[in-house]
């Protein structure tokens, strides 16, 4: 594991595990940024659909002004490890960030792969031509 993937990992694992409540946050994701920064967020849980980790750090990273990130992972709580992201955030970091790295586990190691190889024959959003074949 390189020196960011670790540093992302802790981070969240440094959020999930002084913030999870065991009902409503109980996933935390960490984001590296183009200058270096690291930008955290924290499930919401709701029954209607709340927001997941990573899309909480795409709000953050907005509000704080953070145009890019290189590099996404996501950790749950209870001990859980690092967790792939589901699909509804699969396709809004494709479309936020297409040339996003997202740390994922193989079950003996982590590794950082582009978030296309997660959205295999998958389209991105723009917002003048529509949905276009990745």
């Amino acid at each position: 594991m390189t020196f960011f993937q670790s540093a992302l990992v802790a981070a969240a694992e440094e959020v999930v595990t002084r913030h999870s409540d065991d009902a409503n946050h109980t996933t935390a994701a960490a984001a590296r940024a183009d200058d270096g920064s690291i930008v955290t967020g924290l499930n919401v849980y709701h029954f209607t659909g709340g927001p997941c980790a990573e899309l909480v750090v795409i709000g953050s990273a907005a509000a704080r002004g953070t145009p890019r990130l290189q590099a996404i992972t996501a950790v749950g709580d209870g001990g859980r490890g690092v967790l792939s992201p589901c699909g509804r955030c699969r396709q809004v970091l494709l479309d936020y960030y297409p040339d996003l790295r997202v740390i994922v586990s193989t079950g003996a190691a982590l590794r950082a792969v582009p978030i296309t190889d997660l959205m295999p024959w998958g389209n991105r959003w723009d917002p003048e031509t529509g949905s276009q074949p990745v």
